[in-house]
């Protein structure tokens, strides 16, 4: 009796659902690495972003009015984009604090936030951050 090489039906059905069930068991640690990294870049953006306005603020003697005057002045190459939202025009931005005003007649950017109303992995709102 000669033996043919090769797998049998139920081999590959057994093999096809322990694939199956590895790939469902990597796919939510994928997710939350994808999420973990783009909080990373918000982070680091932001921190990119609020160093561009104290530098502003230092050099000019005032608050910038918008981000793009950050860029027109050379303190970022780009507005960077907002990695939660995917957007560069998403950033909410509030007001410099009353007591810290450089210029009373029209204040500028104090600080800046993700514009996403998503919940962080740390429980906490990116809004916040």
């Amino acid at each position: 009796m000669r033996r043919r090489r090769g797998f049998t039906f139920v081999e590959l059905m057994v093999v096809m659902a322990i694939v199956v069930i590895l790939i469902t068991m990597a796919i939510p640690m994928y997710v939350q690495n994808l999420t973990r990294s783009r909080e990373a870049v918000l982070k680091s953006n932001l921190f990119a972003i609020r160093i561009a306005i104290n530098r502003y603020m230092f050099e000019q003697g005032k608050a910038p009015k918008t981000l793009d005057d950050l860029q027109t002045g050379g303190y970022l190459k780009g507005i960077p984009i907002d990695p939660i939202t995917g957007d560069r025009n998403s950033w909410r931005t509030s007001p410099e604090e009353s007591n810290a005003i450089l210029d009373q007649d029209a204040p500028g950017i104090g600080n800046v936030h993700s514009g996403s109303p998503k919940t962080a992995l740390d429980g906490t709102h990116y809004a916040d951050w």
